[in-house]
């Protein structure tokens, strides 16, 4: 607990979620190199940089889905380096992949209900609840009982969201849910990740669509070969030099 001196200094909260020294390694393959970054707890963040940046790895060091090869993950105060994903999952920390990856054969609500069970511990009324809210924010009621295998992407795209949603989140990582969308259909997840950010919920979310993502995030990070190369401000990050000779040519604004 604090002691009274740092709660009168106005001493910073610990970041809901946090990298520090993180490299990533496959083989001779060097993919993350010294990543150190600092998430406040009800922030929204992008992140940004060329194909091959090394953004989706550190998701994967951040969500559990890899060891990192260095450094440590720390979440809500507390070291997780040697959690895996579903450990991390039950703790509050929830993602989405580029490639919506749904139960084929189940529905849209029995998807979110192993989400609830599998990832949030829920069961019965408790699990039925994030399952309903989940339907609601994502817009999805109306295909509850659809097989997932027969969304189209923007609806299969919504599920993702939906499905980690409801493991009940504290941080929800985002990997690039706009892409292959029409720029009315990625209005549409806008309007539901500011849904998601007025509840309170922590957002970090890769995109390459930029006009897209600037309407959400107050703090942009763009990447190079494995390493943040800006951090800051999103229009200041978008006119950084090193940002605009890494990246500006590859991206849609």
């Amino acid at each position: 607990m604090p002691d009274s001196q740092s709660l009168a200094a106005g001493a910073p909260a610990a970041p809901i979620l946090s990298a520090t020294g993180v490299g990533k390694s496959f083989g001779a393959l060097r993919v993350l190199e010294g990543v150190s970054i600092d998430i406040a707890r009800g922030e929204a963040v992008g992140i940004v940089g060329p194909n091959g940046a090394g953004k989706t790895t550190l998701f994967n060091v951040l969500s559990g889905a890899y060891a990192p090869s260095e450094g440590r993950v720390r979440f809500d105060a507390h070291d997780v380096t040697a959690l895996d994903a579903a450990a991390r999952c039950r703790l509050g920390v929830a993602r989405s992949h580029q490639v919506p990856r749904p139960f084929g054969g189940m529905t849209v609500f029995e998807n979110l209900h192993v989400a609830a069970a599998v990832g949030a511990g829920a069961s019965g009324e408790r699990a039925n609840e994030l399952c309903m809210n989940s339907l609601r924010l994502c817009g999805m009621l109306d295909v509850a009982n659809r097989r997932a295998d027969t969304l189209g992407l923007l609806d299969r795209k919504r599920l993702e969201m939906a499905r980690a949603l409801a493991t009940d989140p504290q941080i929800l990582l985002l990997d690039e849910i706009g892409g292959g969308l029409t720029d009315g259909e990625a209005q549409d997840l806008v309007n539901i990740i500011r849904e998601i950010l007025g509840r309170g919920i922590t957002v970090v979310w890769i995109e390459h669509i930029v006009h897209v993502l600037l309407q959400v995030v107050r703090r942009l990070v763009c990447m190079e070969s494995g390493r943040i190369i800006a951090d800051g401000d999103p229009h200041a990050v978008m006119k950084d030099p090193a940002v605009i000779e890494a990246y500006l040519g590859s991206v849609s604004i």
